[in-house]
């Protein structure tokens, strides 16, 4: 049993250590019993809304956050009106830019600044160009919300730059939710 928990654990260390690097981040109600509750429900506020991802990738966070509250001892509710918790994983994209900007000074890649043989500064001729990168910056939130009192209990962040489509979405979204939801409470 030892030897397939470092299995796994080194397995999940390989598929989240290839390609960016996810931040997490997590919060929860200090005075919240989470032994209390006992079913969840996966639901969507927004019903149906525009979504900044496909409906693959949908279907595969919201599998991966199905097996984590499972495996965390959590029964799933088909039912949203009769569920102790509400389940809903949100995803964020938007676009950003890195400049960076590079002087060259007489070919030198800005470290040579010649000087007059008078020992004074001299005017040197320079040349600097502006390097523009635009990413994605993605997040996936996942929020568990009381059903009764609409109180939100428990929310995991996740950010990474997306540089393209994802490869082998099946094994990383699994692991970028496992990676989001480890310091979720168990049962």
């Amino acid at each position: 049993m030892n030897r397939l928990t470092c299995f796994c654990a080194l397995s999940m260390l390989v598929v989240t250590a290839c390609g960016p690097t996810l931040k997490v981040t997590s919060d929860y109600d200090k005075s919240a019993s989470f032994k209390s509750y006992n079913t969840f429900a996966l639901y969507d506020p927004s019903s149906g809304g525009q979504s900044s991802i496909s409906q693959l990738n949908r279907d595969r966070i919201q599998s991966a956050v199905r097996s984590q509250m499972i495996a965390k001892g959590y029964t799933e509710s088909t039912d949203t009106s009769a569920a102790d918790l509400l389940v809903n994983a949100l995803t964020i994209t938007k676009e950003g830019k890195s400049v960076s900007a590079n002087t060259d000074y007489y070919g030198y890649g800005g470290f040579y600044r010649p000087y007059y043989w008078g020992g004074g500064m001299g005017m040197a001729s320079s040349n600097t160009t502006f390097n523009v990168d635009k990413y994605i910056d993605g997040s996936l939130i996942i929020d568990v919300v009381d059903r009764k009192t609409r109180k939100l209990l428990w929310e995991g962040t996740g950010n990474s730059e997306i540089d393209g489509p994802l490869k082998d979405p099946d094994t990383k979204v699994p692991a970028a939710v496992a990676k989001i939801m480890a310091s979720y409470p168990s049962r």
